[in-house]
């Protein structure tokens, strides 16, 4: 892949704390379009990379090439108080019609009814698609996901998992989802990357068919791949893994 044709590219990337390299020489890149999701245990560098990309972090050294337009949601939705809900999403933003942006964005993410609410009186859901309208309404070429769906439960997070597809198909950013969860991973991504010592580990493409779900031919057998790189071994039906090829993607 040239430099032209990836938004995200890292070459040789270096993040330290003290002594500690979080981020150990790392070569990247992601795709126009590509939704990508990083998997790693805790400390292995994956919310690091993230905010990097994000430009709340500096890098040590390395080159790191990101484009302007991009935007990040995190697990908590971080919006203010005393700001109506439309007033979250163009938080920031110098524009002369704020207003009727929100309202789009808004209503992309199913909350139209919701434009003058504060976010006191949303539900973790609702907050969160606010969070996601205030990301979209940026126009980004490149959307940093740091598990926002990981404080929702399991009704809102199939929801949620369903609205994040439907406008990343219609927008086309490339996407960067940091979770723990394999399963949301193997759902959502077209490539996953397992993050250990601040290096990739493994990549994997994801070529089952969407829309996905857990029971699909050949869902467990990568999801027991992935979770044996993550240190976690589990029994799958003998036939199931034969039916299913694994694409590696060279490491850098």
């Amino acid at each position: 892949m040239s430099a032209i044709e990836a938004p995200v590219q890292l070459r040789n990337v270096v993040r330290q704390f003290g002594q500690q390299r979080v981020i150990d020489g790392l070569d990247l890149d992601i795709a126009p379009g590509e939704f990508v999701a990083l998997l790693g245990a805790s400390g292995s560098g994956k919310t690091t990379l993230l905010r990097s990309l994000a430009g709340l972090d500096s890098i040590d050294s390395g080159q790191l090439r990101v484009p302007k337009a991009r935007a990040a949601v995190f697990q908590e939705p971080r919006l203010m108080p005393w700001k109506r809900a439309w007033k979250n999403v163009i938080l920031g933003l110098r524009i002369p019609d704020a207003r009727a942006r929100a309202v789009q964005a808004l209503t992309e993410v199913g909350l139209a009814h919701r434009l003058e609410a504060y976010p006191a009186t949303l539900s973790g859901g609702e907050a969160q698609r606010v969070a996601l309208a205030r990301g979209l309404v940026r126009e980004p070429k490149l959307l940093l996901l740091d598990e926002p769906f990981a404080a929702l439960d399991a009704l809102t997070r199939i929801k949620m998992h369903r609205l994040i597809i439907d406008l990343w198909r219609k927008h086309t950013p490339a996407v960067l989802l940091v979770t723990h969860d394999v399963d949301e991973a193997i759902l959502l991504a077209d490539r996953v990357i397992v993050l250990a010592d601040g290096k990739i580990a493994e990549q994997l493409h994801i070529d089952l068919p969407r829309a996905r779900d857990t029971g699909q031919a050949g869902f467990q057998a990568i999801r027991a791949r992935l979770l044996h790189l993550l240190g976690v071994e589990v029994d799958t039906p003998a036939a199931r893994p034969a039916a299913v090829s694994f694409k590696r993607v060279a490491h850098g």
